[in-house]
């Protein structure tokens, strides 16, 4: 790959095995540098690898003079990593080639190795017990943002993991909304319950959604069957929608006929201006990544890609159900995570 500049925590975290909330990283062929301030130093020190920390007062000042050192004429960055000012700020005069390229770090990504693949499956494991663990500590009367909480605390582990993101939690009409917010509806029996949540375990992430109908001794299963006869057709369309597309990923098959699988079962079953995303997206570091299944991707999926599978039907005002699991590519298939 060219010379390139990085600023996103979680490529240099790739790169070296370190990242933290001010730093820049560049790499001229195998040479590899990290500027932090000596907030991070000591740690960087100790942690990053294949490169050299450089201590700053200043790392764009700092970055500039590197460049300057080794004469480099051409240098790639992700215009996302960098405001508008410390873009100008950094390449202000110094007669460099920067080329732009999004998410490039990403795309050097997508391909899990071996290691990434078992730490990932881990995290799913993880993710897993974690809802179960909520599914015991959901009780009638308590709010949306109370069962939000609880998911939050229960997630992180005691402090031993992190959170993919926050999670979602959200109660009939309100599972309608693909990423509600939580509200202070309370539960109670026979109301739907949509669970989207996930954990970093060494920075990985998992991704699980479910939907339930609340009641006594439930579960976050996949096999659901809720007393309203509408809830419980649409929730079966899901659910086969989702079995379709799994069973659609096989190496060299193309991202966008693993998002018509599912999408095609759910529009003839009547609903698909109801299924309004895509219906994956690749997960690891980030908890979106590439490839992005979708209508829109026509390239093909690779072994050792791991991604999310996800379609859902969304009645506004009424309810909505969506169904998750992650899945990596294998040679003749995939594998639920």
């Amino acid at each position: 790959m060219h010379n390139y500049i990085l600023k996103n925590e979680n490529a240099v975290y790739f790169e070296c095995g370190y990242s933290c909330d001010n730093e820049i990283f560049i790499k001229f062929g195998q040479m590899g540098f990290f500027i932090t301030d000596s907030r991070y130093a000591i740690e960087a020190r100790a942690v990053a690898q294949n490169c050299e920390v450089i201590e700053s007062k200043d790392i764009i000042k700092d970055a500039r003079l590197l460049l300057r050192r080794f004469g480099i004429k051409e240098l790639m960055f992700n215009p996302s990593d960098f405001s508008y000012f410390e873009f100008s700020q950094l390449s202000r005069d110094l007669h460099i080639n920067f080329k732009a390229k999004n998410e490039f770090s990403k795309l050097k990504r997508q391909i899990k190795r071996s290691d990434e693949i078992e730490i990932l499956r881990y995290a799913a494991q993880l993710g897993a017990s974690k809802f179960d663990e909520l599914a015991g500590a959901i009780m009638a009367g308590m709010s949306e943002k109370l069962i939000n909480f609880n998911a939050g605390n229960i997630l992180r582990d005691g402090g031993n993991l992190g959170l993919s993101f926050d999670p979602i939690t959200a109660i009939n009409a309100n599972a309608a909304k693909a990423h509600a917010l939580p509200l202070d509806e309370c539960i109670k029996d026979s109301d739907l319950l949509l669970v989207d949540a996930g954990v970093k375990y060494h920075r990985y992430c998992s991704d699980r959604t479910r939907t339930v109908e609340f009641r006594d001794g439930f579960s976050f299963s996949k096999e659901q069957k809720f007393t309203n006869s509408k809830q419980n057709e649409i929730y079966q369309i899901v659910k086969e929608a989702q079995n379709l597309a799994i069973k659609a990923v096989k190496p060299g098959v193309r991202a966008c006929d693993i998002d018509a699988a599912a999408r095609e079962f759910i529009a003839k079953s009547g609903y698909g201006d109801k299924f309004f995303h895509s219906t994956g997206h690749g997960v690891g570091l980030d908890i979106h990544e590439f490839p992005i299944i979708s209508p829109r991707n026509s390239s093909p999926v690779e072994v050792g890609m791991v991604f999310s599978i996800e379609p859902g039907i969304y009645l506004e005002n009424e309810f909505g159900i969506r169904i998750e699991d992650v899945v990596v590519v294998t040679n003749d298939g995939c594998e639920v995570l």
